[in-house]
């Protein structure tokens, strides 16, 4: 029998609507990370496409938006934003010049660098005041939600 740590009542583990359980964990941490974010600063999905860049190189716009899974329009406007401030610049794909790549910029990379650091460091915290069982749990429910997310 396991505490649900949203009311604080026991839960059979195979009786509890483990979606909705984490569906609502993950979706309070991410508004906890959110709230970490600076006043001002770049919005989540300018950041992981920041990230992504960072990460994966170069990338075009149909290859950020399918990975994100948003509409070519709706990543094109996250773009703009990037490239308009400097965080982000547009070239041609040299093996086929009628692509646009983006890539990340020096700024962009120290900007998304320290959002990624600060909110690491707040779940840092968070994280260590666990038993070292119970950041065992964390660590293998992280990576299970990672494949499920990958899927």
């Amino acid at each position: 029998m396991e505490k649900d740590a949203t009311v604080g009542q026991p839960v059979e583990a195979e009786e509890a609507d483990l979606g909705g359980l984490v569906r609502s964990a993950v979706g309070r941490l991410y508004r906890r990370f959110r709230s970490e974010r600076p006043e001002g600063g770049l919005g989540d999905a300018a950041l992981a496409v920041l990230t992504r860049l960072h990460k994966h190189g170069p990338q075009t716009l149909t290859e950020l938006s399918d990975h994100d899974r948003v509409s070519p329009a709706s990543m094109s406007q996250t773009v703009n934003r990037l490239t308009s401030a400097g965080y982000a610049v547009r070239t041609r794909d040299p093996g086929d010049g009628r692509k646009v790549l983006f890539s990340v910029t020096a700024e962009g990379d120290e900007l998304a660098s320290a959002a990624r650091a600060q909110r690491n460091a707040w779940l840092d915290d968070r994280l260590s005041v666990l038993s070292a069982e119970d950041r065992a749990v964390v660590a293998r429910a992280a990576a299970l939600l990672s494949g499920i997310a990958d899927t």
